[in-house]
């Protein structure tokens, strides 16, 4: 037999004469040296509370017996080097000034190397990632976006016939440059901000509260629309190579994002060693199809683009700034992903930040070569866009031939778009986490499982976008026009925060850093606003109106999050326990030996012990009460039964009725509903049972601020 107690009053459980006690030994195992990062004494103890009243006031409903264990694993699931809390300006705290998040104004030691090569041991080490397994982890978007980011270009260019096309080149150099500048920013990001977060993080810190959360949401979306976009560009190549499966892409794009979130339950790790072979093998292929080019003078193969429809306009005479510039910003969408390391520094090994460091340098490297390399390509060998042919196929065909190397190139980049959705999976719900932690998603998104996985935002990625692939039909065209736009408003916030960092901190060289930072921060804004305007009639208008909403949902959460917490008061410390007079009810139906067992515990807890029933008008129940007050007559448990007499077929309302009355008659005495429930030994017994205690607990929770104990008598015990 258990008990499972469950109350309305969340603030409760908190009181007692260890109140302190427990709160100090919470506050130690909220995880990780990085605690005492908070800021304020009261913050670790108000972020614990805050994370025990999760779902509102009724949280403490999943307590009993394993109430404290549960807290305590909680808090144990939520620890590590990554727990450090960011504090929040809205947080319920009481510093009300909010604390500053790790790597603020007043963490600019850490924007040095050597400070992460401090974090202690991490016992969870086999569940994170080394520096090469976070870049197949967390760089898939980004390696991928090879595929079609000089694509892009080209086909910008093309308006303007061959001589456009010579810009090609130029072009490319100018996105490398920005790549150089965003990989050299997000270096200093991680260093500065080693909890991740990337842009949020960043903005929450020097452009307010607000700024971060336009910046989380211009994430959330990117990495949600990424995955859609990974998913149909991934089996638009496979039904390109096999038309028959055209009329099935739906099915298969949910294949695909089934077996990639599968992959993710298990753990960032166990994802990033099966994703490293497919990520090696396309990195190997397109540098080598590089360097083969290199050495060729002409074309050895033009099978692929052979009968093929050209796209490219008639030769201009000049090529106006304002098509370089469309096609910078198209060119930028090779871009995407950049920030994902920056974002899920958590799931590094210690020391973490220098790992993530290292990983981000090396994207960089990868993407920059892989894009100038193609680009040289292109100009190389004067290639030209046709129609149903992508241009890297092209180029596999005018480098290594028509042969076995131009289908490993084909089916490497294929493989790997589908899987670029995982950098999404390895950033959002670090991402998620940090939110949570900050009172702006629900806290379960901070809950984390044995392999360090975030598995409700692992869920709640993969159910979104798998609504996304329905509506679209999983159709790439569809979902391209909505892509992109936030992760350059994300980095665009970055490189603005990213200057203020530097200008408040003063170290050596600040100025040309936040120089660097500003130059950034105006490249990709403009990036960010050509991208909008070009793509506005084609969906972008989706994401104009979905940004403001996604900032005024996390609004909205941090609200009720506050009210709670001044309910609970979450911060201070509450009123010393003192003992009222209890009352127990037992709700009981006819006399058995779970009768007995409810009757034995409830004159264990309270003062006075009365049990109640529901009499219902009709002959029948009319008889049925009769016969259990004559029964309980002669049984005589030395507690008296209350018929509740309701005119209406109902049972939990008149009991919740009842116990008003009694608060009402006497204010002082502390009500406490005790429910006798059979626990089945075997699952699919449950099914049998009526559901009555679950009625009867809804009923009180809802109408009244009554305890409400559920007693579990499990028939399996002799």
């Amino acid at each position: 037999m258990t008990t499972t107690p469950t109350t309305k009053q969340a603030a409760a459980p908190a009181g007692g004469q260890d109140t302190a006690p427990a709160r100090e030994q919470r506050a130690a195992s909220t995880g990780g040296p990085d605690t005492a990062s908070t800021g304020g004494q009261d913050t670790a103890p108000a972020r614990e509370q805050r994370a025990a009243s999760t779902g509102g006031p009724d949280t403490a409903s999943t307590g009993g017996q394993d109430t404290a264990p549960a807290r305590e694993q909680r808090a144990a699931s939520t620890g590590g080097p990554d727990t450090a809390s960011t504090g929040g300006q809205g947080t319920p705290s009481t510093t009300g000034q909010g604390t500053a998040p790790t790597g603020g104004p007043d963490s600019a030691p850490a924007a040095d190397q050597d400070t992460a090569s401090e974090e202690p041991p991490d016992p969870g080490a086999r569940h994170r990632l080394t520096a090469v397994t976070g870049l197949a982890a967390l760089s898939l978007d980004a390696m991928a976006s090879v595929a079609y980011g000089p694509e892009a270009i080209v086909l910008v260019l093309a308006a303007a016939g061959g001589y456009g096309l010579g810009f090609t080149l130029p072009v490319t150099l100018a996105i490398a440059g920005l790549l150089a500048v965003l990989v050299a920013s997000y270096r200093q990001v991680i260093a500065a901000f080693p909890d991740g977060g990337g842009s949020y993080a960043v903005a929450r810190a020097h452009l307010g509260r607000r700024t971060g959360l336009v910046a989380a949401a211009s994430l959330v979306l990117d990495y949600v629309l990424n995955v859609a976009v990974a998913v149909t560009a991934g089996v638009a190549a496979l039904t390109s190579a096999f038309p028959g499966l055209y009329g099935d892409r739906l099915w298969i794009c949910l294949a695909v994002l089934v077996l990639i979130t599968g992959v993710n339950l298990r753990g960032i790790v166990d994802s990033a060693r099966a994703f490293l072979v497919p990520t090696a093998v396309f990195v190997g292929a397109i540098l080598v199809m590089v360097v083969v080019g290199l050495f060729r003078d002409a074309p050895v193969s033009t099978a692929a683009s052979a009968g093929r429809a050209s796209v490219l306009a008639e030769d201009a005479t000049t090529v106006g700034a304002l098509l370089l510039l469309k096609a910078f910003a198209s060119g930028c969408s090779a871009l995407t992903g950049v920030e994902a390391i920056a974002n899920a520094v958590p799931s590094f090994r210690a020391p973490a930040a220098r790992r993530a460091m290292r990983a981000e340098i090396a994207l960089g490297a990868l993407l920059g070569v892989m894009l100038v390399g193609l680009s040289v390509l292109i100009s190389r060998f004067g290639l030209q866009p046709v129609e149903g042919v992508t241009v890297l196929a092209q180029l596999a065909d005018a480098s290594l031939g028509h042969n076995w190397g131009f289908y490993v190139v084909q089916f490497a980049t294929m493989v790997l778009l589908a899987l670029s959705a995982n950098t999404s999976f390895g950033g959002l719900p670090v991402l998620l986490k940090l939110l949570a932690r900050d009172d702006h998603v629900p806290h379960v998104f901070a809950l984390k499982a044995d392999r360090q996985v975030h598995r409700h935002g692992v869920v709640w990625l993969a159910a979104v976008s798998a609504a996304l692939l329905v509506l679209s039909g999983g159709d790439t065209n569809t979902l391209v026009p909505l892509f992109a736009i936030g992760v350059f408003v994300g980095f665009t916030i970055a490189q603005t925060g990213m200057v203020l960092h530097w200008r408040r901190e003063r170290g050596p060289r600040w100025a040309g850093k936040a120089a660097l930072n500003g130059l950034g921060a105006v490249l990709t804004g403009v990036s960010a606003l050509v991208v909008t305007a070009t793509r506005f009639h084609d969906g972008a208008w989706l994401i104009v109106v979905a940004l403001p909403l996604l900032v005024l949902g996390f609004e909205t959460v941090h609200r009720a999050y506050g009210r709670i917490g001044e309910r609970l008061g979450v911060g201070r410390i509450p009123d010393p326990p003192h003992r009222e007079r209890s009352l127990v009810l037992v709700p009981v139906s006819s006399l058995t030996r779970l009768t007995s067992e409810a009757l034995t515990a409830a004159v264990s807890l309270g003062d006075e012990v009365r049990a109640v029933t529901v009499c219902h008008p009709d002959a029948e129940d009319r008889a049925a009460g009769d016969a259990l007050e004559r029964d309980w007559a002669l049984w005589d448990p030395g507690v008296p039964l209350v018929r509740l007499p309701s005119a209406r077929r109902s049972l939990g309302r008149p009991i919740s009725a009842h116990v008003r009355e009694l608060r009402a008659a006497d204010p002082g005495t502390r009500v406490t509903v005790l429910i006798p429930e059979a626990e089945p030994e075997h699952l699919w017994q449950r099914l049998l049972q009526n559901q009555r205690g679950a009625v009867v607990a809804h009923a009180v929770r809802r109408d009244t601020d009554a305890v409400v104990c559920r007693l579990r008598f499990r028939l399996g015990t002799p």
